[in-house]
């Protein structure tokens, strides 16, 4: 059972909480070059995995995609030097179960794997909670993640990771670099209808 809670629990200090200077220069420090990206902690395929699932979550519209403002770079950087042993070794073996489902189903080389086999694979393994998760029925004692939960919290981690980039913050969300001032009115007005960045 502490394996799931602690599973659950991941990443909770990306963004849920207060932001710390340590986590904003975090993914301030991540690359921009994207294609010379190594992964610090993830393997170079489970890298290449991670950046189509967060390209897949949050796509290119009229904001930027979770690739361009570092989505992927951040997670594996803060797996890497916040996450404890306990977590990484969950999280290598999440990523090892959902290695093997993609190339199995999906295409043996990940560079032919399209972003509508990404959507499928959310699709058909993302639950919803209260959703029936085959994997955790068949086994309900287990400690390990069920690839559901695994790849909810992949998507919770990249939503908390894009809201707390400077690109989003400031230019997408409703921004006050003076979050003390008191304003008096409705909020759809006052932000546009946007959420607070901070």
């Amino acid at each position: 059972m502490k394996r799931r809670e602690a599973l659950k629990n991941i990443g909770l200090g990306t963004g849920f909480v207060v932001v710390t200077p340590g986590l904003i220069s975090l993914l301030q420090s991540c690359t921009d070059d994207v294609e010379t990206w190594t992964p610090a902690f993830l393997s170079v395929e489970e890298g290449q995995v991670l950046t189509r699932l967060v390209d897949t979550i949050l796509p290119k519209s009229d904001i930027p995609s979770a690739t361009e403002v570092n989505v992927p770079q951040f997670i594996d950087k803060f797996i890497n030097e916040v996450s404890d042993d306990e977590e990484q070794a969950m999280i290598k073996e999440g990523f090892g179960n959902l290695l093997g489902i993609v190339k199995s189903d999906y295409n043996e080389k990940l560079v032919k794997v399209s972003d509508k086999d990404y959507k499928d694979l959310l699709d058909k393994h993302m639950r919803i909670k209260g959703e029936d998760d085959e994997e955790r029925i068949a086994n309900p004692d287990s400690m390990e993640p069920t690839t559901s939960e695994f790849l909810n919290q992949i998507k919770w981690m990249t939503i908390n990771a894009y809201k707390t980039t400077e690109e989003i913050g400031e230019n997408v969300l409703a921004y006050d670099p003076v979050p003390a001032a008191y304003y008096c009115g409705d909020l759809d007005e006052l932000t546009g209808g946007k959420s607070w960045s901070l």
